[in-house]
């Protein structure tokens, strides 16, 4: 798939099948024992992201790309940055405005749309939580290489690590018909994400495996 299909396929899952799931995911609400694993696993990646940025990000803009339903942006506006939350899907924009925190309203800007359009400006930092795991190592290397003019610090992006697990259940997914399957993350190592970036630098941060969650964190400074 190109990044533009993979893209359209993602937004439309997350606008039908899977916004009432998430909008629960995300919240307090009680859910089942595998999903309380995918909660308490994003819980713990995203207090690894906020660990690579400063503790006190005023003045700072922020990105966070694949805002979803707020979470992580709403934790960098407590810290004083000045936030451009972005997603593909106008649904989870939507909660997330209906989420935020009325002290945090003027710290923070909720958009549907592209990360990669250069009408969002420029950023200090950038944050993309599970937002790069459906892609290709070539998108993702694209995805980098177009922000990086637009990124004066680093950014702190996750993917699906390639383990064995995860290697056999994207395996298995491929041998569905494509119509009768939400979007298949894609397994990648940092050594050969790496390789795949014509510029820039690529760090493996810290790995969160928590039941049926396992996501890897990167930073990447052009």
């Amino acid at each position: 798939m190109t990044y533009e299909a993979t893209r359209n396929r993602v937004e439309t899952y997350f606008d039908g099948t899977a916004t009432r799931t998430w909008e629960r995911l995300t919240s307090d609400a009680p859910v089942s024992g595998i999903r309380a694993t995918v909660r308490a696993g994003r819980d713990r990646m995203r207090d690894v992201i906020l660990n690579q940025l400063p503790a006190d990000l005023t003045g700072k803009r922020v990105l966070d790309a694949g805002c979803g339903t707020g979470a992580l942006a709403f934790e960098l506006a407590e810290r004083g940055a000045e936030v451009i939350g972005l997603d593909i899907s106008p649904q989870l924009v939507g909660i997330a405005r209906n989420r935020t925190p009325h002290h945090l309203h003027h710290k923070l800007t909720f958009r549907a749309g592209d990360m990669l359009e250069d009408t969002h400006g420029t950023f200090d930092h950038i944050v993309a939580m599970d937002s790069l795991i459906y892609y290709s190592a070539d998108d993702i290397a694209n995805v980098l290489e177009g922000l990086a003019p637009r990124l004066r610090g680093k950014m702190i992006f996750t993917v699906a690590p390639r383990t064995p697990l995860l290697m056999l259940m994207w395996r298995v997914g491929k041998l569905f018909p494509r119509s009768d399957r939400s979007p298949t993350m894609v397994p990648h190592s940092p050594a050969r994400l790496a390789s795949a970036i014509n510029a820039g630098t690529l760090r493996d941060v810290d790995r969160v495996h928590s039941g049926f969650y396992i996501s890897n964190a990167l930073e990447f400074t052009p």
